[in-house]
């Protein structure tokens, strides 16, 4: 790469907002170059993106960690503009991506925050639900099981600068994953806010009037990003479950069904122990992802919140994957791009994985009927495939239609990822800083972290149970799973078999 010297620091930020808008699928006019890059909810792809296309227009290393401590476009540029001109040395050496914040330290709840009575009935029919990220891939799902299985009206939290515009983009995302039916229309309310925001960015008096007349909350929101650090998604994944706890406690009592993540048991002490649902989490050493050190916190105020008298419940679920019958699903996820990548590429690692994923219509049903349950409240839910099959299961698959792959060591794969993996049309390009950045003391990658020997083994009987008769079984992950879902990416155009055979 040539850097290129003369590009000041104006150019660089016209270049950063027209490739933001186009990652975003926004208009550029919509960016504003002082407000944090945090605030558009860049997710880990699109932040690789950006930073594997800078990289290659001005000819230096760059660290993903760089979106957060030069956390808008303006600083951005003009740092860039700066180590474009010195030229000495790389910016990554400008962060420590590997500091670990005192997580038990982080898990305290404002003392504020408590139920103002002890007087609670369980409704199973509620009328008002307040929910968070209907705007994300699970939410929708999740407002799209509510609506069909009880009779409420759903305020969905939404970031969007009126009401109008905040309805638009959760009738879009619904849209996307085929499951908008208009006759619901009036029962899906935006509430114009923001996590990351005291009150939600809610004014006190709408934030008051919500807590007088919700009936249950039900929160999904998170920033998923895996190369952003805790500081970076404090605001909105932690600080932001604290205000939804404010709110759940606020002048009436509301349960709160909370999202979680098999995440809380990253840290190594887990590694081959079997997790149960009703097992403590209280180690956090050794967990080097910004965002499951958020998760692991936000449940711990959930658990407090729990102990000061707030019914909750809790469901951890792990890699979301697509409708187990429609196919329809989220093709900017990692094990979709992971898959088209070594799919061009003509091979896949030799690593001892599991396909610990769920498809999304179980874990949007099964929180869905567990939440009316009364007898759910206090407890936590694994969502985790009852029967995960490893990573073979699907190169054998690949294989049986004859695709060209097979199967390489892992350090192999990764000298192939960087020596011929060169362009954009292969999405592993944009991910290869996110997938050979190393992390943490042990120096793991992110792949490494999904090590079988470096996983828990979740445990999730006690949530098979709690569903005994509920008609809610979890599709085996098999042949018909993966042509209904290679069937969706192929009608998506996000799968080209053409192109994929003749590499």
């Amino acid at each position: 790469m040539t850097t290129k010297l003369s590009m000041n620091a104006a150019e660089i930020q016209a270049w950063l907002v027209s490739n933001l808008a186009e990652v975003l699928h926004i208009q550029a006019e919509e960016i504003d170059v002082t407000q944090p890059l945090d605030s558009y909810g860049l997710d880990s792809t699109q932040a690789m993106v950006i930073v594997t296309k800078a990289q290659k227009m001005l000819g230096f290393e760059l660290s993903p960690m760089l979106l957060w401590h030069y956390p808008t476009i303006e600083a951005l540029s003009g740092r860039l503009a700066e180590e474009a001109q010195e030229s000495q040395q790389e910016t990554k050496s400008l962060v420590d991506t590997n500091s670990t914040p005192n997580l038990a330290a982080e898990a305290v709840l404002d003392e504020t925050i408590r139920p103002l009575s002890t007087s609670f009935k369980f409704n199973p029919n509620p009328q008002n639900l307040f929910l968070t990220g209907g705007t994300g891939f699970l939410g929708a799902f999740l407002i799209h099981e509510l609506l069909q299985q009880t009779d409420a009206d759903i305020y969905c939290l939404v970031r969007a600068t009126d009401t109008t515009s905040g309805k638009e983009k959760l009738k879009k995302n619904l849209e996307a994953y085929a499951i908008w039916d208009e006759q619901f229309s009036p029962r899906i309310i935006p509430i114009i806010g923001d996590l990351s925001q005291p009150q939600l960015g809610i004014s006190t008096e709408g934030f008051e009037m919500l807590a007088t007349n919700i009936d249950a909350i039900y929160h999904s929101a998170a920033m998923l990003n895996y190369v952003f650090p805790y500081s970076a998604l404090k605001a909105a994944n932690v600080l932001g479950t604290q205000e939804i706890l404010r709110l759940a406690c606020q002048i009436k009592v509301k349960p709160l069904h909370y999202v979680s993540s098999v995440a809380v048991f990253e840290s190594p002490y887990y590694a081959g122990k079997l997790v149960k649902e009703d097992d403590s989490f209280d180690r956090w050493e050794g967990i080097f992802l910004g965002y499951s050190q958020t998760k692991w916190v936000a449940e711990k105020l959930v658990k407090i919140a729990s102990q000061r008298g707030l019914p909750t419940t809790i469901y951890r679920p792990p890699l979301i994957s697509g409708h187990s019958l429609t196919g329809v699903g989220n093709t900017d996820d990692f094990v979709n791009l992971m898959t088209k990548g070594c799919l061009q590429m003509g091979c896949f690692p030799e690593v001892d994985y599991m396909l610990d994923v769920s498809p999304v219509d179980y874990v949007s049903k099964a929180i869905a009927y567990l939440s009316r349950q009364e007898e759910s409240l206090g407890n936590a839910f694994h969502l985790q495939h009852p029967e995960p099959a490893p990573l073979s299961t699907l190169v054998d698959w690949l294989s049986s239609f004859g695709f060209p792959i097979k199967i390489i060591p892992y350090e192999a794969w990764q000298d192939k990822l960087v020596n011929d993996v060169t362009s954009e049309e292969n999405p592993l390009y944009t991910l290869r800083p996110f997938l050979l950045e190393r992390w943490s003391e042990k120096q793991l990658t992110i792949p490494d972290l999904y090590l079988k020997s470096n996983r828990p083994i979740i445990s999730c009987d006690a949530t098979l149970n709690a569903l005994a008769g509920s008609g809610i079984s979890c599709h085996p992950i098999d042949g018909d799973l993966f042509t209904t879902y290679a069937s969706y990416l192929i009608q998506s155009g996000f799968l080209n078999l053409e192109s994929v055979i003749n590499n």
